[in-house]
């Protein structure tokens, strides 16, 4: 039987080759950093979540051996049964405490968290009201619930339906999705905090004035921005001066927060435990090993403590925004230091980024082109992330080979 499909998938696999979207996995042979070493050569990383350089922190580390020493490797077990350590425990009251939520349920990823907090909560006399952009775990989750599903434009928060002149499919604004769904129990608002490929951040003082308007609830996957965004780093509820107006965030201990693995549901205390009863993947899956939990919590104290790694941050993301404009390349505009160099508006679009990124890593500048399916056909690009551990000749060394690179293949 498998000979079939061995033949159709070897077919496709070719397709997506010829087409420049098959996705090949580069080898880092060190740690992560702003400096990794690939191929057996030393060059620069532009594209990792470690927005706080905080991946291979000598006192992360430390700490992540220190709770392997006390609690050991891991716990063999779900939480409810015989997986919970003390230390489980003082990582969610640090989390509730850092992003000002009542209570907090750790899971081992937040691709779990985003797979668990819809279907416990809502039922099929439910609504939930997605953006259009939200990342493919908040779409999968939305698949796992039975609630009646509201799409609206991504960032639109009108009354309004519009009609693509491209694709002749009607799309709506946010207030109609409301309007519209004002006849069922209960409704989540759900949207990304920082949207990943174009570093745009969610509108959620709209979102919330909305939200109190027609009575309903907003989660915040914070993923690109807990820890950095904002003027102390609690996220975009934060940076949009929302904090006291969300019910749920959930974000991950993957990119800026120490950059391993683990995840969580913040949120309402009811929330929290309901998730605690009903979550299939926190009640099925094994509980956040200790050395990750131990890592995390020394990162929450460190950004509890000072700003001086966001405000670095912050000043490397402005600095590599302003010269690359004013180089001349196409960047979606913002404060993010997701910055995406765009590369639609020329021929073989998806095949030039592909090669742009091949080049760059021949200068020692480590970069990946995102393609269809990743980001929509004609929206191809290559997403530079900014990190605190980036130094100023790191930023300098990335820009005059951007500009290199560019003038070689006429994009700039």
């Amino acid at each position: 039987m498998y000979g079939k499909i061995k033949e159709h998938l070897q077919k496709e696999l070719i397709s997506i080759e010829d087409a420049g979207l098959y996705k090949h996995e580069r080898i880092i042979e060190s740690e992560q950093g702003a400096e990794i070493i690939v191929k057996g050569e030393k060059c620069l990383n532009f594209c990792a979540n470690n927005y706080l350089g905080l991946s291979s922190n000598p006192d992360l580390i430390q700490a992540a051996h220190e709770e392997i020493d006390r609690r050991g490797y891991g716990l063999s077990s779900v939480r409810f049964i015989c997986g919970t350590q003390d230390i489980h425990k003082i990582l969610e009251q640090k989390v509730s405490k850092f992003l000002g939520m009542e209570d907090t349920i750790l899971f081992s990823s937040c691709f779990d968290a985003n797979a668990a907090v819809f279907e416990p909560l809502l039922g099929p006399e439910d609504a939930i009201i997605t953006d259009a952009l939200n990342h493919a775990s908040i779409i999968d989750g939305i698949r796992l619930c039975k609630a009646k599903r509201f799409i609206y434009n991504h960032g639109d928060m009108k009354d309004v339906e519009i009609e693509d002149p491209t694709t002749g499919k009607k799309g709506k604004g946010l207030e109609r999705c409301l309007k519209e769904s004002q006849d069922c129990r209960f409704r989540m608002i759900a949207t990304d905090g920082v949207f990943s490929m174009d570093g745009d951040i969610a509108k959620l003082d709209e979102i919330c004035e909305l939200a109190e308007k027609y009575d309903a609830m907003v989660m915040v996957d914070d993923s690109h921005s807990s820890g950095f965004m904002g003027k102390t780093g609690r996220g975009t509820h934060e940076y949009r001066g929302v904090m006291d107006k969300i019910d749920i965030i959930t974000t991950t201990f993957g990119k800026a927060l120490g950059g391993a693995s683990g995840g969580c549901i913040s949120g309402r205390k009811e929330i929290i435990d309901w998730m605690r009863n009903k979550a299939r993947p926190y009640l099925f899956s094994n509980t956040v090993a200790p050395a990750v939990v131990g890592g995390s919590i020394k990162v929450l104290d460190m950004l509890s403590s000072t700003t001086a790694l966001r405000d670095k941050l912050e000043n490397n993301t402005n600095y590599f925004r302003e010269k690359m404009t004013a180089a001349g390349f196409d960047i979606v505009p913002g404060d993010h230091p997701i910055v995406p160099i765009m590369f639609g508006k020329y021929p073989d679009s998806s095949k030039l980024a592909v090669k742009f990124a091949n080049m760059m890593l021949e200068q020692g500048i480590y970069v990946i082109a995102f393609s269809f399916p990743v980001v929509p056909k004609g929206k191809d690009r290559i997403r530079v992330q900014i990190s605190a551990g980036h130094e100023k000749h790191h930023l300098e060394k990335a820009i005059d080979a951007f500009v290199k690179v560019g003038k070689k293949l006429g994009v700039i």
